[in-house]
């Protein structure tokens, strides 16, 4: 049986799979300057017959590598997206060091395998996920616009797919006062601080007068000096977030409003730099099955229902583009958090190493399916088309 072949070549090549994502774990790397872990990818796809095409976008760390198999430019276009980025501070507490190699893993079975099948295979790499969100960087540039489906793996708590997640909008807001001694000529100063405490206290009451879904997050990003000088500058972030890009979008123009009404209270101007914004993710229910389905048939540990919400990504962007979803395997203990010390422990741990090959053979067995079966994909992008407008 095919899909046999494909999990057996997935197998043959566990050893480098893993090496790969613990050398990317032992060397962590973030925002966009991830070149050890491209190149790593990059080599790997290279010496088993893809074309790559890097940098791209502008983005020295992400890359392009492309197979075509027999066939014409009717045949389907599988996508397969990896991210390799780390936290700052913290390593590889989000999983992202085994994305590449199940990707790889899965694109090279898929290769050797179904030589006889009509295809084309895309692998990206996609940097930056966890600060500025390469990928739309990425489909600005025109890729992402050259495959019919895009699929990821994800390291986790447990084995499923998401339904949704959260739209993303963020904002650093620099407010610009006038400097003065705070005792002896305070009438003669303009506080910065004055008008950051009031944006604040301004998102507090809209919080009052947004939808169920709206969540709001702010801090104070740099200091504004002793308590004896009326501080001259003051810098914010802040984070909006909701189900629906569209509402987020009205939710985000109240707030620059709520920060330029600060800024005029205290008597200081004030400077709002926009963030690239991620949209919520379009669920698509029959490539979600498709995937926990071959991940049953790998074995993959923990199975569970969907997650009906989740945080925000910039896979969400390109998921109102085209159809997509992402699998995510069991590495730790269920109810342990991302983003956190538990995922460093474990990243090197053989549920890691079995968490890179149940991944690949996941997101293989999935696009075999598509490959093999054209009603599956025509369902795909019909479910796709109509809940586009759903889910805007």
């Amino acid at each position: 049986m095919l899909k046999e072949r494909i999990f057996e070549e997935i197998d043959r090549q566990k050893e480098r799979l893993c090496e790969m994502a613990d050398t990317i774990f032992d060397h962590p790397e973030c925002d966009g300057e991830e070149m050890m872990a491209a190149d790593l990818l990059c080599g790997y796809l290279a010496e088993n017959g893809f074309s790559v095409e890097r940098p791209i976008a502008g983005l020295k760390s992400a890359f392009r590598a492309v197979y075509h198999s027999v066939g014409n430019g009717a045949a389907p276009r599988i996508g397969l997206l990896c991210e390799y980025d780390a936290l700052a501070g913290l390593g590889h507490g989000c999983g992202h060091h085994m994305q590449g190699p199940a990707c790889l893993g899965a694109a090279v079975a898929l290769k050797n395998c179904c030589r006889d099948q009509a295809f084309t295979l895309v692998v990206y790499g996609t940097p930056a996920e966890e600060t500025f969100g390469g990928k739309i960087n990425m489909m600005e540039a025109g890729y992402l616009k050259d495959i019919d489906v895009a699929l990821m793996m994800h390291g986790g708590p447990d084995t499923c797919t998401d339904i949704r997640c959260l739209a993303l909008s963020s904002f650093d807001v620099t407010f610009h006062g006038k400097k003065a001694h705070a005792a002896i000529m305070p009438e003669e100063g303009r506080s910065a601080f004055d008008a950051l405490l009031l944006a604040f206290q301004g998102v507090e009451f809209l919080r009052e007068h947004v939808r169920d879904d709206v969540r709001m997050h702010y801090t104070v990003k740099t200091l504004p000096g002793p308590e004896n000088v009326v501080p001259s500058e003051a810098v914010g972030s802040f984070a909006l977030r909701s189900f629906s890009r569209d509402y987020l979008d009205q939710v985000a123009k109240r707030f620059r409003d709520i920060a330029r009404g600060a800024a005029l209270m205290a008597g200081v101007t004030c400077e709002i730099a926009e963030k690239p914004a991620l949209a919520n993710k379009v669920p698509n229910l029959t490539l979600n099955d498709l995937l926990v389905e071959n991940a049953r048939l790998a074995g993959a540990p923990g199975i569970t229902p969907p997650r009906e919400r989740t945080g925000s990504t910039d896979f969400g962007n390109v998921m109102h583009e085209l159809p997509g979803s992402c699998i995510r395997i069991k590495f730790v203990p269920s109810g342990t958090s991302s983003h956190s010390k538990d995922y460093v422990e474990a990243g090197k741990t053989e549920a890691a190493h079995s968490c890179v090959v149940y991944g690949a053979k996941a997101m293989a067995g999935a696009s075999l399916d598509m490959l093999t079966d054209c009603k599956i994909m025509e369902s795909i992008k019909r479910e796709f088309a109509e809940k586009r407008e759903l889910y805007r």
